[in-house]
């Protein structure tokens, strides 16, 4: 099943994409999709529905982060070892994790900002992993029963802030607009397996990025279980898990964005986004 949310930004409501490609209305059914909403049992209800029956929605209508309410945005550095290499990084002995800040979610073709004296504002395709049941402590084995579903991200950075600005990574990562979600919410059973799906990302219709879940160094049942000994995972939690090479710092020399250019994204399975690049207003 693909679950969406649609309409304006901060009012969206909950959707699914029906077999024909049709966004039908489920907010007869569910207020959001967002915390206990995403439990297995709460999508398996959803499951059940026959999307006939549900109010169809105009095809031009602005689609949303695809997870709402969002707790935690945690983040995977170096996690694909093609990725490491092009940025000269060993792969890590652990997991490296950061934060989105939550103010940073956006729709997957909303307009991405370049912040004020930004300079070298990069681009990362990523497979993004939602929730669905808490724990703490979880077992590896155990691990896939806490996913609800996949999507595509785009964990949009500035180098400079990221890297040259004293501190944590956090700060280059969390800008407004720097985490668009979606476009859909895709269910496990329709996912396959996630350590094997192609990704790719273009900018003006070049592409930079194009490689697949399978060089992920640390895998997904380990990345739940390894961060649940550090912090209790909740429902419409995401977790980005790093991206293949390709990224506008790893190019020789480097190629950073710039307003005015279009970025177009996706991961097999899980749909695509497009997004304009505009400068942040100086008032």
């Amino acid at each position: 099943m693909k679950l969406l949310r649609f309409g304006p930004a901060g009012h969206e409501r909950p959707g699914l994409l029906d077999a024909d490609g049709v966004i039908r209305d489920l907010s007869a059914h569910v207020s959001d999709l967002s915390g206990h909403h995403l439990s297995r049992d709460a999508v398996s209800a959803l499951a059940k529905l026959d999307p006939t029956t549900l109010p169809a929605v105009h095809a031009d209508t602005r689609l949303g982060p695809c997870v709402g309410r969002v707790g935690k945005f945690i983040c995977i550095g170096l996690n694909y070892s093609d990725h490491a290499a092009e940025t000269g990084a060993d792969v890590p002995s652990e997991p490296v994790i950061f934060n989105k800040w939550t103010s940073a979610i956006c729709g997957p073709d909303d307009d991405v900002i370049i912040p004020r004296g930004s300079h070298k504002t990069d681009w990362e395709v990523e497979l993004g992993v939602v929730i669905g049941k808490d724990g703490r402590y979880i077992d590896e084995a155990d691990a896939m029963s806490h996913v609800a579903g996949f999507c595509v991200v785009n964990d949009v950075s500035e180098r400079e802030f990221q890297l040259e600005r004293c501190g944590s990574w956090d700060k280059g990562k969390g800008c407004d607009t720097f985490g668009p979600l979606g476009p859909w919410l895709v269910t496990p059973d329709e996912v396959g397996d996630p350590h094997d799906l192609a990704m790719w990302l273009e900018v003006d219709g070049r592409c930079y990025q194009n490689g697949s879940t399978r060089t992920m160094v640390y895998r997904v049942p380990y990345l739940i279980s390894y961060l649940s000994r550090f912090m209790s995972l909740q429902p419409g939690d995401v977790i980005s898990t790093g991206t293949p090479p390709g990224v506008g710092m790893g190019q020789q020399p480097p190629i950073y964005l710039k307003p005015g250019q279009r970025m177009h994204l996706g991961i097999e399975g899980l749909g695509e986004q497009c997004q304009s690049v505009v400068a942040e207003p100086d008032s």
